[in-house]
Protein backbone atom coordinates (compact mmCIF):
# COMPACT_ATOMS: atom_id res chain seq x y z
CA UNK A 1 0.00 0.00 0.00
CA UNK A 2 1.56 2.93 -0.89
CA UNK A 3 2.44 5.50 2.14
CA UNK A 4 0.12 8.39 3.22
CA UNK A 5 1.60 11.77 1.73
CA UNK A 6 0.25 14.96 3.23
CA UNK A 7 2.66 17.92 3.05
CA UNK A 8 2.10 19.90 -0.25
CA UNK A 9 2.84 23.16 -2.18
CA UNK A 10 5.11 24.08 0.78
CA UNK A 11 7.17 21.13 0.29
CA UNK A 12 7.04 21.06 -3.31
CA UNK A 13 8.68 24.72 -3.05
CA UNK A 14 11.24 23.77 -0.69
CA UNK A 15 12.53 21.11 -3.23
CA UNK A 16 12.47 23.36 -6.00
CA UNK A 17 15.23 25.15 -4.10
CA UNK A 18 17.64 21.98 -4.60
CA UNK A 19 19.13 19.71 -6.86
CA UNK A 20 16.65 17.47 -7.59
CA UNK A 21 14.64 15.64 -10.77
CA UNK A 22 11.83 14.71 -11.11
CA UNK A 23 8.06 15.21 -10.36
CA UNK A 24 6.74 15.76 -6.43
CA UNK A 25 4.43 13.53 -5.18
CA UNK A 26 3.93 14.93 -1.98
CA UNK A 27 5.98 14.68 1.81
CA UNK A 28 5.35 13.47 5.07
CA UNK A 29 6.65 14.24 8.74
CA UNK A 30 9.26 12.06 9.32
CA UNK A 31 11.38 11.09 12.45
CA UNK A 32 10.58 12.11 16.61
CA UNK A 33 13.74 14.46 16.62
CA UNK A 34 13.35 16.98 19.60
CA UNK A 35 14.98 20.00 17.38
CA UNK A 36 14.20 20.34 13.94
CA UNK A 37 11.18 19.88 11.33
CA UNK A 38 12.03 16.40 8.82
CA UNK A 39 9.77 15.76 6.15
CA UNK A 40 10.01 12.69 4.17
CA UNK A 41 9.79 13.73 0.42
CA UNK A 42 8.59 11.25 -2.56
CA UNK A 43 9.72 12.77 -6.15
CA UNK A 44 8.91 10.73 -9.32
CA UNK A 45 11.86 10.55 -12.17
CA UNK A 46 12.22 7.94 -14.86
CA UNK A 47 9.31 5.71 -14.17
CA UNK A 48 10.78 5.19 -10.55
CA UNK A 49 10.13 6.46 -7.08
CA UNK A 50 12.81 8.43 -5.12
CA UNK A 51 12.82 9.68 -1.71
CA UNK A 52 14.57 12.50 0.20
CA UNK A 53 14.43 14.33 3.18
CA UNK A 54 13.89 18.16 3.52
CA UNK A 55 15.05 19.61 6.92
CA UNK A 56 14.56 23.00 8.43
CA UNK A 57 16.98 23.81 10.61
CA UNK A 58 16.05 25.07 14.16
CA UNK A 59 17.71 28.61 14.04
CA UNK A 60 17.10 29.32 17.85
CA UNK A 61 18.65 26.07 19.06
CA UNK A 62 21.75 26.60 15.78
CA UNK A 63 22.13 30.25 15.64
CA UNK A 64 24.74 30.62 13.33
CA UNK A 65 23.50 28.04 10.78
CA UNK A 66 26.35 28.69 8.24
CA UNK A 67 28.81 27.36 10.78
CA UNK A 68 26.59 24.02 11.40
CA UNK A 69 26.79 23.38 7.66
CA UNK A 70 30.16 23.99 7.14
CA UNK A 71 31.00 21.57 10.12
CA UNK A 72 28.29 19.10 7.94
CA UNK A 73 29.77 19.41 4.68
CA UNK A 74 33.73 18.98 6.08
CA UNK A 75 32.61 15.94 8.74
CA UNK A 76 30.82 14.08 5.62
CA UNK A 77 33.10 14.73 3.17
CA UNK A 78 36.20 13.27 5.09
CA UNK A 79 33.70 10.47 6.10
CA UNK A 80 32.63 9.45 2.87
CA UNK A 81 36.81 9.76 1.39
CA UNK A 82 37.61 7.40 4.16
CA UNK A 83 35.23 4.66 3.72
CA UNK A 84 35.68 5.04 0.00
CA UNK A 85 39.55 4.42 0.63
CA UNK A 86 38.78 1.65 2.97
CA UNK A 87 36.65 0.07 -0.07
CA UNK A 88 33.96 0.07 2.28
CA UNK A 89 30.92 -1.79 0.10
CA UNK A 90 27.50 1.11 -0.25
CA UNK A 91 29.19 4.18 0.62
CA UNK A 92 25.96 6.39 -0.17
CA UNK A 93 24.34 4.32 2.58
CA UNK A 94 27.23 4.36 5.11
CA UNK A 95 27.28 8.28 4.99
CA UNK A 96 24.14 11.08 4.86
CA UNK A 97 24.95 12.66 1.10
CA UNK A 98 24.01 16.41 1.04
CA UNK A 99 21.88 17.45 -2.27
CA UNK A 100 23.36 20.76 -3.26
CA UNK A 101 20.91 23.97 -3.34
CA UNK A 102 20.55 25.48 -7.15
CA UNK A 103 22.91 28.12 -6.11
CA UNK A 104 25.53 25.63 -4.90
CA UNK A 105 25.53 26.09 -1.42
CA UNK A 106 24.78 23.26 0.93
CA UNK A 107 21.27 24.91 2.26
CA UNK A 108 18.81 27.03 1.11
CA UNK A 109 16.66 29.80 2.49
CA UNK A 110 13.03 30.42 1.79
CA UNK A 111 10.87 33.42 1.59
CA UNK A 112 10.37 33.64 4.80
CA UNK A 113 14.22 33.09 6.19
CA UNK A 114 13.59 29.38 6.94
CA UNK A 115 17.15 27.64 6.73
CA UNK A 116 16.73 23.97 4.76
CA UNK A 117 18.55 21.29 3.76
CA UNK A 118 18.20 17.89 1.89
CA UNK A 119 19.37 14.59 1.60
CA UNK A 120 19.47 11.42 -0.45
CA UNK A 121 17.13 8.92 2.00
CA UNK A 122 18.73 6.10 2.94
CA UNK A 123 16.31 2.86 2.04
CA UNK A 124 15.91 -0.40 3.52
CA UNK A 125 17.22 1.12 6.81
CA UNK A 126 15.66 2.29 9.83
CA UNK A 127 16.24 3.85 13.48
CA UNK A 128 15.11 2.28 16.49
CA UNK A 129 13.82 4.89 19.87
CA UNK A 130 14.71 1.74 22.14
CA UNK A 131 17.17 -1.00 22.33
CA UNK A 132 15.53 -4.18 23.76
CA UNK A 133 18.57 -6.71 22.74
CA UNK A 134 21.87 -6.47 23.44
CA UNK A 135 23.16 -6.92 20.00
CA UNK A 136 20.99 -3.48 18.89
CA UNK A 137 22.53 -1.64 21.33
CA UNK A 138 26.26 -2.85 20.69
CA UNK A 139 26.08 -2.06 17.10
CA UNK A 140 25.00 1.79 17.76
CA UNK A 141 27.80 1.85 20.07
CA UNK A 142 30.26 -0.08 18.08
CA UNK A 143 28.77 2.64 14.96
CA UNK A 144 29.27 5.75 17.26
CA UNK A 145 32.80 4.65 17.89
CA UNK A 146 33.70 3.71 14.46
CA UNK A 147 32.04 7.59 13.45
CA UNK A 148 34.87 9.00 16.16
CA UNK A 149 38.05 6.65 14.36
CA UNK A 150 36.86 7.90 11.29
CA UNK A 151 37.45 11.31 12.20
CA UNK A 152 40.51 11.09 14.20
CA UNK A 153 42.07 12.42 11.05
CA UNK A 154 39.82 15.17 9.91
CA UNK A 155 42.30 17.88 8.73
CA UNK A 156 42.37 21.22 10.38
CA UNK A 157 40.84 23.55 11.29
CA UNK A 158 39.17 22.91 14.51
CA UNK A 159 35.75 22.72 13.45
CA UNK A 160 32.86 25.33 14.82
CA UNK A 161 31.13 24.77 17.79
CA UNK A 162 27.51 24.57 16.77
CA UNK A 163 26.89 24.77 20.35
CA UNK A 164 29.44 26.70 22.43
CA UNK A 165 29.64 24.66 25.54
CA UNK A 166 27.12 21.80 24.99
CA UNK A 167 28.80 19.08 27.86
CA UNK A 168 30.49 21.77 29.68
CA UNK A 169 28.35 20.58 32.75
CA UNK A 170 29.61 23.20 35.17
CA UNK A 171 27.86 26.10 33.20
CA UNK A 172 24.83 23.78 32.64
CA UNK A 173 24.85 24.09 36.29
CA UNK A 174 25.05 27.88 36.57
CA UNK A 175 22.36 28.02 34.10
CA UNK A 176 20.05 25.96 36.18
CA UNK A 177 20.95 28.59 39.10
CA UNK A 178 20.08 31.64 37.28
CA UNK A 179 16.92 29.66 36.19
CA UNK A 180 15.85 28.48 39.90
CA UNK A 181 16.74 32.03 41.01
CA UNK A 182 14.54 34.01 38.24
CA UNK A 183 11.56 31.12 38.66
CA UNK A 184 10.16 32.61 35.88
CA UNK A 185 7.20 30.43 35.59
CA UNK A 186 6.48 29.31 39.32
CA UNK A 187 7.91 25.76 38.52
CA UNK A 188 10.22 25.31 41.58
CA UNK A 189 8.27 24.34 44.02
CA UNK A 190 6.88 21.59 41.68
CA UNK A 191 10.77 20.41 40.82
CA UNK A 192 12.17 21.00 45.00
CA UNK A 193 13.01 17.49 44.86
CA UNK A 194 15.03 17.57 41.70
CA UNK A 195 16.26 20.68 42.68
CA UNK A 196 17.77 19.56 46.26
CA UNK A 197 19.37 16.40 44.62
CA UNK A 198 21.07 18.35 41.75
CA UNK A 199 22.64 20.40 44.89
CA UNK A 200 23.74 17.18 46.25
CA UNK A 201 25.51 16.02 43.24
CA UNK A 202 27.14 18.82 42.05
CA UNK A 203 30.55 17.66 42.72
CA UNK A 204 30.13 15.25 39.32
CA UNK A 205 30.28 18.50 37.28
CA UNK A 206 34.17 18.30 36.57
CA UNK A 207 34.52 15.30 36.96
CA UNK A 208 35.69 14.96 32.95
CA UNK A 209 36.34 18.50 32.45
CA UNK A 210 39.09 18.83 35.36
CA UNK A 211 41.42 15.14 33.75
CA UNK A 212 40.74 17.02 30.21
CA UNK A 213 42.48 20.36 31.66
CA UNK A 214 45.08 18.34 32.98
CA UNK A 215 45.88 16.32 29.84
CA UNK A 216 44.47 13.23 30.35
CA UNK A 217 41.63 13.34 28.46
CA UNK A 218 42.14 14.33 24.69
CA UNK A 219 39.55 16.41 22.65
CA UNK A 220 38.47 14.36 19.75
CA UNK A 221 35.81 15.19 16.89
CA UNK A 222 32.55 13.61 17.94
CA UNK A 223 29.06 13.16 17.61
CA UNK A 224 27.61 14.88 20.90
CA UNK A 225 24.18 13.35 21.00
CA UNK A 226 24.83 9.54 21.08
CA UNK A 227 20.52 8.21 21.31
CA UNK A 228 20.26 5.14 19.76
CA UNK A 229 17.65 6.49 17.29
CA UNK A 230 20.98 8.63 15.39
CA UNK A 231 21.96 5.11 14.19
CA UNK A 232 20.53 4.08 11.00
CA UNK A 233 20.23 0.02 11.47
CA UNK A 234 20.29 -2.18 8.00
CA UNK A 235 16.63 -3.80 7.73
CA UNK A 236 17.52 -7.04 6.26
CA UNK A 237 20.87 -7.70 8.81
CA UNK A 238 20.45 -5.58 11.84
CA UNK A 239 24.36 -3.68 10.75
CA UNK A 240 24.38 -0.51 11.85
CA UNK A 241 25.17 1.53 8.83
CA UNK A 242 24.77 5.25 9.29
CA UNK A 243 25.10 7.70 11.81
CA UNK A 244 22.88 10.56 11.37
CA UNK A 245 22.12 14.21 12.48
CA UNK A 246 25.15 15.56 12.77
CA UNK A 247 25.02 18.83 13.45
CA UNK A 248 26.22 18.69 17.17
CA UNK A 249 29.35 17.08 15.55
CA UNK A 250 32.57 19.23 17.20
CA UNK A 251 35.39 19.18 19.47
CA UNK A 252 35.01 17.09 22.56
CA UNK A 253 35.58 14.55 24.72
CA UNK A 254 35.16 10.94 23.48
CA UNK A 255 33.40 9.82 26.80
CA UNK A 256 31.02 12.70 26.14
CA UNK A 257 29.49 10.16 23.45
CA UNK A 258 29.79 6.93 25.57
CA UNK A 259 28.19 8.63 28.84
CA UNK A 260 25.33 10.17 26.72
CA UNK A 261 24.87 6.59 24.79
CA UNK A 262 24.61 4.80 28.65
CA UNK A 263 22.66 7.31 29.73
CA UNK A 264 19.87 7.06 26.59
CA UNK A 265 19.93 3.58 25.73
CA UNK A 266 20.68 1.76 29.46
CA UNK A 267 17.94 2.53 31.14
CA UNK A 268 14.88 -0.22 31.75
CA UNK A 269 12.36 2.93 30.77
CA UNK A 270 12.35 5.24 27.96
CA UNK A 271 13.79 8.48 28.68
CA UNK A 272 10.56 10.38 29.51
CA UNK A 273 8.37 7.72 31.32
CA UNK A 274 6.16 9.21 33.93
CA UNK A 275 7.08 6.37 36.50
CA UNK A 276 10.69 6.88 37.45
CA UNK A 277 10.36 4.59 39.94
CA UNK A 278 10.93 2.04 37.23
CA UNK A 279 13.92 3.39 36.05
CA UNK A 280 17.02 1.45 36.52
CA UNK A 281 20.32 0.30 34.71
CA UNK A 282 20.07 -2.30 32.59
CA UNK A 283 24.11 -4.27 32.89
CA UNK A 284 23.73 -6.43 29.74
CA UNK A 285 22.61 -2.94 27.68
CA UNK A 286 25.49 -1.41 29.50
CA UNK A 287 28.22 -4.11 28.67
CA UNK A 288 26.67 -4.55 24.92
CA UNK A 289 27.60 -0.56 24.68
CA UNK A 290 31.06 -0.98 25.89
CA UNK A 291 31.92 -3.94 24.10
CA UNK A 292 30.61 -1.92 20.72
CA UNK A 293 32.21 1.44 21.32
CA UNK A 294 35.52 -0.25 22.78
CA UNK A 295 35.49 -2.79 19.26
CA UNK A 296 35.72 0.02 17.11
CA UNK A 297 38.07 2.22 19.20
CA UNK A 298 39.58 0.39 22.18
CA UNK A 299 43.15 0.51 20.81
CA UNK A 300 43.17 4.45 20.17
CA UNK A 301 41.86 5.57 23.51
CA UNK A 302 44.52 6.87 25.62
CA UNK A 303 43.93 4.05 29.50
CA UNK A 304 42.22 7.17 30.89
CA UNK A 305 39.18 7.10 28.56
CA UNK A 306 39.23 3.38 28.92
CA UNK A 307 38.89 3.64 33.20
CA UNK A 308 36.98 6.53 33.11
CA UNK A 309 33.68 4.70 30.86
CA UNK A 310 31.78 4.10 33.87
CA UNK A 311 32.13 7.73 35.63
CA UNK A 312 31.69 9.25 32.05
CA UNK A 313 28.09 7.34 32.14
CA UNK A 314 27.03 9.40 35.73
CA UNK A 315 28.06 12.21 34.82
CA UNK A 316 26.11 12.65 31.43
CA UNK A 317 23.79 11.29 33.16
CA UNK A 318 23.75 13.79 35.46
CA UNK A 319 24.20 16.59 33.26
CA UNK A 320 21.17 15.08 31.06
CA UNK A 321 18.98 15.76 33.81
CA UNK A 322 20.06 19.34 34.76
CA UNK A 323 19.38 20.05 31.33
CA UNK A 324 15.70 18.52 31.03
CA UNK A 325 15.27 20.28 34.72
CA UNK A 326 16.37 23.80 33.48
CA UNK A 327 14.00 23.63 30.48
CA UNK A 328 11.31 22.56 32.07
CA UNK A 329 11.71 25.82 34.97
CA UNK A 330 12.10 28.20 31.61
CA UNK A 331 9.18 26.80 30.41
CA UNK A 332 10.08 24.48 27.81
CA UNK A 333 11.56 26.30 25.04
CA UNK A 334 14.27 23.68 24.05
CA UNK A 335 12.82 20.43 23.96
CA UNK A 336 9.45 19.46 22.21
CA UNK A 337 6.86 18.53 25.29
CA UNK A 338 3.96 16.51 24.45
CA UNK A 339 1.90 16.77 27.79
CA UNK A 340 2.40 19.02 30.94
CA UNK A 341 5.33 18.47 33.24
CA UNK A 342 7.16 16.09 29.93
CA UNK A 343 10.48 17.79 31.03
CA UNK A 344 10.19 17.14 34.55
CA UNK A 345 9.66 13.72 33.85
CA UNK A 346 12.15 13.23 31.37
CA UNK A 347 14.69 14.40 34.57
CA UNK A 348 13.42 12.34 37.13
CA UNK A 349 14.22 9.41 34.60
CA UNK A 350 17.56 10.19 34.56
CA UNK A 351 18.39 11.14 38.10
CA UNK A 352 16.45 7.65 38.79
CA UNK A 353 19.03 6.03 36.17
CA UNK A 354 21.98 7.87 37.73
CA UNK A 355 21.09 6.33 41.24
CA UNK A 356 21.09 3.44 39.98
CA UNK A 357 24.37 3.90 37.94
CA UNK A 358 25.80 4.35 41.39
CA UNK A 359 24.59 1.44 43.50
CA UNK A 360 25.84 -0.99 40.27
CA UNK A 361 29.23 0.68 39.75
CA UNK A 362 31.46 -2.01 40.88
CA UNK A 363 29.85 -4.62 39.03
CA UNK A 364 29.58 -1.75 35.52
CA UNK A 365 33.44 -1.47 36.43
CA UNK A 366 33.81 -5.20 36.62
CA UNK A 367 32.02 -5.41 32.51
CA UNK A 368 34.11 -2.81 31.25
CA UNK A 369 37.60 -4.69 32.55
CA UNK A 370 36.26 -8.19 31.12
CA UNK A 371 36.39 -6.57 27.77
CA UNK A 372 39.31 -7.98 25.75
CA UNK A 373 41.21 -5.69 22.86
CA UNK A 374 39.40 -5.15 19.74
CA UNK A 375 39.56 -7.45 16.64
CA UNK A 376 40.77 -6.58 13.07
CA UNK A 377 40.22 -2.93 12.23
CA UNK A 378 36.57 -1.79 12.55
CA UNK A 379 33.61 -3.51 11.35
CA UNK A 380 32.11 -0.36 9.27
CA UNK A 381 32.44 -1.39 5.71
Amino acid sequence: MEERLVFGEELAAVGRRFTLEGEFLGARAYGGGHIHGTYLATYRHGGRHIRYVHQRLNRIVFRNHEGVMRNLTRVLDHLHFKLAGLGAAEVSRRVLTLVPARDGRAFAVDDAGEVWRTYLFIEGASCLERAERPREAFEAARAFGEFQRLLLDLPGPRLHETIPDFHHTPKRLAALRRVVDVDAHNRAVEARAEIEFVAAHEHLADRLLRPHAQGLLPERVIHNDTKINNVLLDDATGEAICVIDLDTAMPGLSLFDFGDMVRSVAGTRPEDDPDAEKVAVRPEIFAALAAGFLSALGGLLVPAERENLVLASQVMTFECGVRFLTDFLEGDPYFKVRRPGHNLDRCRTQFALLRSLFEREDELRRLVEGIGPPEGDGAFG
